[in-house]
C-alpha cells in the first residue's frame, strides 16, 4: 500500500475511535469512571513512548532545528486549551445533570479541533517516513481518541446541549483529523519532518501534561500498571513490526 492509503486507513480508524468515544458518553452502558481511567493511562504510556522513542528522534534526523518545532507544538497545545480557550480536562466524563457554561463546551470543541487536526498531521507525517513509524503513532493517535469522544460530548450534554448535538460534536472532531491527515499528505515529503516535530511536541503535551494527571489524581495505583501496559505494547508493536519487515 502506498503511504496515502494507509494515512486514509488509520485516520478512518482514528475517526471511528472518536465517534465511539461520543456514544459511549451519551448512551446507556457508557464507560464506567474506572474504565475511562484504565484507558487513559494505558493510552498515556503508549503515546509518551511513542513521541519519546520514535517521534522525537525521528524529528531530530530529518528536521536540523526540530527541537524548535517540538517545543512549538508543545506551547500551541498549552495555548489552546489554557489561553485561547477555557480549561478542560482531557478525558473528563461531565453528566448531563452537572450545568456547564455553554462556552466552555465551545471553546473546549475549538482546542480539541486543533489537537485533531495534528493528531491527522501526525499520521500522515509517520507514513510518508516509513510504513512502522505510521503504525506507531497512528495507534497512539487512536488510543486517545475514545477519551477525546467522551469529553466532547460529556461537555456538550453538560451545557444543555441534546445527545445528538453532542455526538455530532464528536463528529466535528473526526472530521478534524481527517482533514489533518488529508492536508499533510497533499503538503508531502517536503514538510513531513516538520509535521512530525511539531506533532511530537503535541504528544507530549497530551501524554505528559494532559493524560498523566488525569489517572494520578484517582489515588488508585492500578492505573499505574496500565500505564506500563500501554509502554510494554509500544515496544512489542516496534518489535513485531520489525520481525515482519515493516521499515
Amino acid at each position: 500500500m502506498t503511504p496515502a492509503l494507509w494515512t486514509a486507513l488509520f485516520a478512518l480508524i482514528a475517526a471511528v475511535a472518536t465517534l465511539a468515544g461520543g456514544f459511549a458518553a451519551t448512551f446507556p452502558g457508557r464507560l464506567s469512571r474506572a474504565q475511562l481511567s484504565h484507558l487513559i493511562a494505558f493510552g498515556a504510556g503508549y503515546i509518551l513512548a511513542a513521541a519519546l522513542v520514535s517521534l522525537l528522534p525521528e524529528s531530530l534526523r530529518l528536521v536540523d532545528n526540530a527541537p524548535l518545532f517540538v517545543l512549538a507544538g508543545y506551547a500551541l497545545a498549552h495555548l489552546f486549551e489554557h489561553t485561547f480557550t477555557s480549561h478542560f480536562h482531557f478525558g473528563e466524563e461531565t453528566h448531563h445533570e452537572h450545568v456547564v457554561d455553554p462556552a466552555v463546551s465551545l471553546n473546549a470543541l475549538v482546542g480539541l479541533g486543533l489537537h485533531s487536526f495534528f493528531d491527522g498531521v501526525a499520521i500522515a507525517s509517520g507514513f510518508l517516513v516509513t510504513p512502522s513509524l505510521g503504525l506507531l503513532i497512528a495507534l497512539a493517535v487512536i488510543l486517545h481518541k475514545v477519551p477525546e469522544g467522551v469529553t466532547i460530548s460529556s461537555l456538550m450534554v453538560a451545557s444543555g446541549h441534546s445527545r445528538t448535538a453532542a455526538v455530532r460534536a464528536s463528529g466535528l472532531l473526526a472530521v478534524s483529523t481527517l482533514a489533518g491527515a488529508g492536508a499533510m499528505a497533499l503538503l508531502g515529503e517536503g514538510v513531513k519532518g516538520t509535521g512530525l516535530a511539531i506533532s511530537c511536541g503535541i504528544a507530549l503535551y497530551v501524554a505528559a501534561t494532559d493524560l498523566m494527571p488525569e489517572f494520578n489524581q484517582e489515588g488508585e495505583r492500578i492505573y499505574s500498571l496500565s500505564a506500563l501496559a500501554g509502554v510494554v505494547l509500544y515496544f512489542a508493536i516496534y518489535a513485531l513490526s520489525g520481525r515482519l519487515g515493516i521499515h
